[in-house]
């Protein structure tokens, strides 16, 4: 019996330890010189990148997954009319078709690259380039997303519009638009938790987010494991709340379409 007691106060002297010795290394780390407040900063430029990312990633996939639907289900019609309406639609999807595989087919961290060293080769602003790397980026999925949710909207929607005396681009924007946001929504907000965690490799352009600022800490104090480790637990905790509210919406649609 004595032997077990032994144990279980070796065993809660031992955890004791690692825990103070844990606070103390954070505090040293973290708390003395204010470094903390890199982490605030790099959490602060990782919301605007995202925030940002994805309102340019709806806006290109809204257009994007417009023309490609307005070209195949209209292609058959425009084809045999000819003239330059179909020769325009014809010419944006082809360039569409060209964005999705370029972006889809290259990894992110070089486009992210291209953008600061190549085309904004003068710009000062890293988080403003990289908003427009990552929000191009995004438009790609974002368009996907919205063209999967126009083309599960029933036809039939599509033939009501045009009863009511709207020509097609007027069904789109008040009648397809709308359903399709309520059917895609839940996977857009699931598309803003991955490029989330995606803006983590801004720091390969000098960006101060809050993976940057985590390895900016750790090479000033030459400890890694507490700025990694707080980097990844608020990265944890920021996806499991907008997970759970992701959760939230998804019941509050299921209850609105009863």
């Amino acid at each position: 019996m004595q032997d077990i007691i032994n144990f279980f106060v070796s065993l809660y002297n031992t955890v004791a330890t690692f825990f103070v010795d844990l606070y103390e290394e954070f505090v040293r780390v973290m708390i003395d010189g204010n470094r903390f407040d890199f982490i605030l900063d790099g959490l602060k430029n990782t919301f605007l990148i995202t925030l940002g990312s994805l309102a340019l990633g709806v806006v290109i996939g809204v257009f994007v997954a417009a023309v490609r639907t307005s070209f195949d289900k209209n292609q058959e019609t425009l084809k045999s009319k000819g003239g330059f309406s179909y020769s325009l639609l014809a010419f944006l999807n082809a360039i569409c078709k060209l964005y999705l595989t370029v972006i889809r087919g290259t990894p992110v961290v070089v486009q992210l690259m291209i953008f600061y060293f190549v085309i904004f080769a003068s710009s000062d602003n890293g988080v403003l380039v990289a908003m427009f790397a990552f929000g191009i980026n995004s438009g790609a999925y974002v368009a996907e997303i919205f063209r999967a949710g126009i083309m599960s909207i029933d036809g039939g929607q599509f033939e009501a519009g045009r009863s009511l005396g709207f020509n097609y681009f007027q069904t789109m924007m008040y009648i397809i638009t709308p359903q399709m946001f309520k059917a895609v929504l839940p996977t857009l907000c699931n598309e803003f938790i991955v490029l989330l965690k995606e803006t983590s490799v801004a720091g390969y352009v000098g960006v101060i987010d809050l993976t940057k600022a985590g390895n900016t800490i750790a090479g000033r104090t030459f400890s890694y494991f507490i700025p990694l480790l707080t980097v990844a637990i608020i990265y944890l905790i920021v996806v499991v709340i907008l997970t759970w509210l992701v959760g939230l919406l998804e019941r509050r649609l299921r209850k609105s379409e009863r």
